[in-house]
């Protein structure tokens, strides 16, 4: 929600309350990862929300602070955490193979990710009227094949027609932004 710290924190409040519940509605110990997403996405967007904020009050610690606290969310947790919580839903012994696969790709591009989170500095600016992070790395479309491979297109392995509704909600968000 890079259009403005109130949209962040409404969406990040929503976000966070449905994943709270989404949570308590789990029946099995292999669900709480996936019904996690919307309470962590909800805490990315509240972190965005801070950003933000750090903007208005030239607050330049906490706008550090908060863009490798987003950069971590958006690009070392999801490309990791997405595949896991989807394959371990997975009952389907050729899906869950493939799933691996991309479960792989996710910590290779989450590690390639942190690699550059550590080694260079990583900022954030407005421009018109959105947050732009400006985090150097090498190789951008294959590592982002990768990233959206491992964040989306692995939702399609599942065998659980929601998170196939997932992958293609996800997708589609992505080529929007």
């Amino acid at each position: 929600m890079s259009f403005s710290a109130s949209a962040s924190f409404i969406a990040g409040s929503a976000l966070s309350a449905v994943g709270v519940v989404t949570i308590i509605k789990t029946r099995r110990k292999a669900e709480i990862l996936f019904a996690m997403i919307p309470l962590l996405f909800g805490i990315q967007q509240i972190t965005e929300g801070l950003i933000w904020l750090s903007f208005r009050l030239d607050a330049l610690w906490l706008n550090a602070t908060m863009t490798y606290a987003y950069s971590l969310f958006s690009h070392v947790l999801w490309p990791i955490f997405v595949p896991l919580s989807v394959g371990l839903l997975e009952a389907v012994p050729w899906r869950k193979k493939a799933l691996s696969i991309f479960q792989f790709m996710g910590i290779a591009v989450g590690v390639y990710f942190l690699y550059f989170i550590v080694k260079f500095p990583i900022t954030s600016q407005v421009v018109n009227k959105s947050i732009i992070y400006n985090s150097p790395h090498f190789y951008i479309i294959p590592v982002m094949i990768f990233y959206f491979a491992a964040t989306c297109i692995s939702s399609f392995f599942s065998s659980h027609k929601i998170i196939n509704v997932f992958g293609i909600t996800a997708l589609l968000s992505a080529a929007v932004v």
